[in-house]
């Protein structure tokens, strides 16, 4: 324990001393290092892969799920996707010194509100190694110093990767300690992570509900995160059937295994008898399971009862809750007794109860006949994101560029003394 902890306290020690020096990193040399990782990763991917199949080899033997061995996979679709994240962070304006707000009191005392780096971010997260180079790219465009605590089960992938970033560094002329991962799978280094308030200034977790609990719990830091990802689409009594079912496959099906996935269905009691049978055929031929109340279970002979449990569940798998409600205020209210604040929509062609649904529903992302899969960051203009939150201080929903600054005061004047 003693050498765990002398080790993640000189990583963090280094990454406060990297923060420092990034601070002060203009917006040219920033994205010289983005542009010089970018080359790096295409020129080096089949070193990525091979890492990668290390990572899923060992993820097989340990038995993970499908969702979670496609969400550790690396292929080249989605390092191409990588790539074009980080293509995009270089376009996106840098959000680092830009003046909020400026004004001039009466005794010519002038004030500017300013924003700047938060300083040392700790990324604690399982399985997606993609996210090692979103979170340090988002970190480094806004001047700030990265920890990376990955999962043991992307340990390989995290590692290749990581080097990489740092090689993209020290070519550009920036500390290399501003981007660095623990590379240790001991969970002890977590705990030791997590107590370190004098030099990380913020901790996000990204994965599972026991992890991120784990990390509220112990951290002396200020945490921003979100628990789980129970999202809901309600259908309402008027919608384009055709629309809706496509919206439905695509929130459940694309990519089970995701935080934005759908998982509780919701239908109006005045379209149950036709619509109901209808998607539950289709989501069938997805190969999902439905959990359905008994009105669902009536219609579609292949429904599971569900249970009280599975309203709450977050299924990170091909299953979807789905359940008959008489109005859009049954919706509001199942929502808001079962869902995580996360994502959730509305699938209606009424325009006035579409807007009391958005309003009504106190989720970081409401959505109006689109897929709840849209919560990201990338897919919301951001470039890449760090996270989703559904805490409301002091940010919510994906986190971009500007989510990963705080700001500052700074006053001027001409011999001003207070009175």
């Amino acid at each position: 324990m003693d050498n765990i902890n002398k080790y993640v306290v000189s990583v963090a020690e280094n990454a406060r001393k990297s923060a420092l020096m990034l601070m002060k990193a203009n917006t040219h040399i920033k994205n010289s290092a983005l542009k010089t990782m970018i080359n790096l990763i295409g020129t080096q991917r089949d070193k990525i892969k091979t890492e990668n199949k290390i990572d899923l080899d060992n993820g097989a033997k340990n038995g993970l799920s499908k969702a979670m061995i496609d969400r550790l996979k690396l292929n080249d679709k989605r390092i191409d996707g990588i790539i074009t994240s980080l293509k995009e962070l270089i376009e996106l304006p840098d959000p680092v010194s830009e003046t909020i707000k400026k004004w001039q009191r009466p005794n010519g005392m002038n004030i500017e509100k300013v924003r700047v780096p938060i300083g040392v971010i700790g990324i604690i997260y399982e399985s997606r190694p993609n996210v090692t180079v979103d979170a340090a790219s988002l970190c480094l465009k806004t001047g700030n110093a990265t920890i990376l605590r990955g999962g043991k089960e992307a340990f390989y992938s995290n590692l290749v990767l990581t080097k990489i970033l740092q090689d993209a560094l020290r070519q550009t002329g920036l500390p290399t300690e501003s981007i660095q991962l623990i590379e240790t799978t001991d969970r002890a280094a977590v705990g030791e992570m997590l107590k370190l308030s004098q030099y990380i200034d913020l901790i996000i977790p990204r994965g599972g509900e026991g992890l991120i609990r784990r990390v509220v719990n112990e951290s002396t830091i200020p945490v921003i995160k979100h628990y789980k990802g129970v999202c809901h689409l309600y259908a309402d009594s008027e919608l384009d059937t055709e629309q809706a079912v496509s919206i439905i496959i695509n929130a459940k099906v694309q990519r089970p295994g995701v935080c934005n996935a759908l998982e509780t269905l919701l239908v109006n009691q005045n379209i149950a008898d036709t619509f109901i049978p209808k998607i539950c055929n289709a989501l069938a031929k997805e190969n999902v399971e439905i959990r359905g109340d008994e009105k669902v279970c009536n219609l579609f002979k292949n429904a599971v009862p569900a249970t009280e449990e599975d309203w709450y569940t977050e299924y990170l798998d091909l299953i979807l809750s789905v359940k008959t409600v008489k109005n859009v205020d049954e919706a509001i209210e199942h929502i808001e007794k079962y869902g995580s604040r996360h994502s959730d929509g509305i699938l209606t062609t009424d325009t006035k109860t579409a807007k009391y649904f958005l309003s009504g529903v106190d989720s970081a992302a409401v959505y109006h006949n689109v897929s709840t899969r849209f919560t990201d960051g990338g897919q919301f203009g951001m470039g890449a994101e760090i996270g989703v939150s559904t805490d409301k201080l002091h940010a919510r929903g994906p986190m971009g560029l500007e989510e990963l600054t705080s700001y500052k005061f700074i006053v001027t004047g001409n011999g001003q003394i207070r009175t």
